[in-house]
C-alpha cells in the first residue's frame, strides 16, 4: 500500500538524500526556486509575531532567491535561510526539514515532488549541541549588518 511506502523509514531516507542532492544542485547552479513545505515541522529565529506566522497556511510556498537565495545552505538534513516577512520585513532565520518540503518549483512547475512523511522535529541529544546550535546561530545573525536593527541599544 501507498501508505505503507511513504511512511517507511528507507524511502524517507532516500527521499531526504534527494532533496538534498537536488539543492545542492541549484545552489551550484545558481538556480532561483521555490519550496512548498509543511509548515508545522518549521522554526523560526527569532519567532515571527503573530500576524504574519497567522497567516501561513498548513502548505506554504517560500521563494529563494536575492539574499535569501545567497543565505541559503543546508546543515546536517535542514535548508536553513533568512528572509524578511511581512510589510515590516520581519527578517528571521527559517530552518526547514528537509523531509517537509513537498515540492521543489522552478518557474512555476514543480520539478520535485515528496511524498514521504516528515517525523517530529528532532531535538539535540546532548546540551552541547544545543548551545552550539545557539551559537552557531547567533554568528550568523551578527554576521549581517542589516540585522544590527534587532538589537537593543545600551
Amino acid at each position: 500500500m501507498l501508505i505503507d511506502v511513504v511512511n517507511n523509514a528507507g524511502y524517507g531516507n532516500m527521499m531526504r538524500k534527494h532533496i538534498q542532492d537536488l539543492l545542492i544542485y541549484l545552489f551550484e547552479n545558481e538556480q532561483n526556486f521555490g519550496i512548498l513545505c509543511k509548515i508545522d515541522y518549521l522554526r523560526f529565529e527569532p519567532e515571527l509575531p503573530r500576524h504574519i506566522s497567522s497567516e501561513f497556511r498548513p502548505m506554504t510556498l517560500f521563494f529563494l532567491a536575492g539574499y535569501t537565495f545567497e543565505s541559503a545552505h543546508i546543515e546536517q538534513d535542514e535548508l536553513l535561510f533568512e528572509a524578511g516577512f511581512g510589510p515590516e520585513n520581519i527578517g528571521s532565520f527559517v530552518t526547514v526539514p528537509l523531509l517537509s518540503i513537498m515540492q521543489i518549483i522552478i518557474d512555476e512547475t514543480p520539478i520535485f515532488i515528496n511524498l514521504a512523511q516528515p517525523r517530529l522535529i528532532r531535538t539535540a541529544s546532548t546540551p552541547s549541541e544545543s548551545e552550539e546550535g545557539i551559537k552557531n546561530s547567533m554568528q550568523a545573525l551578527l554576521s549581517n549588518p542589516e540585522n544590527q536593527k534587532f538589537f537593543k541599544k545600551k
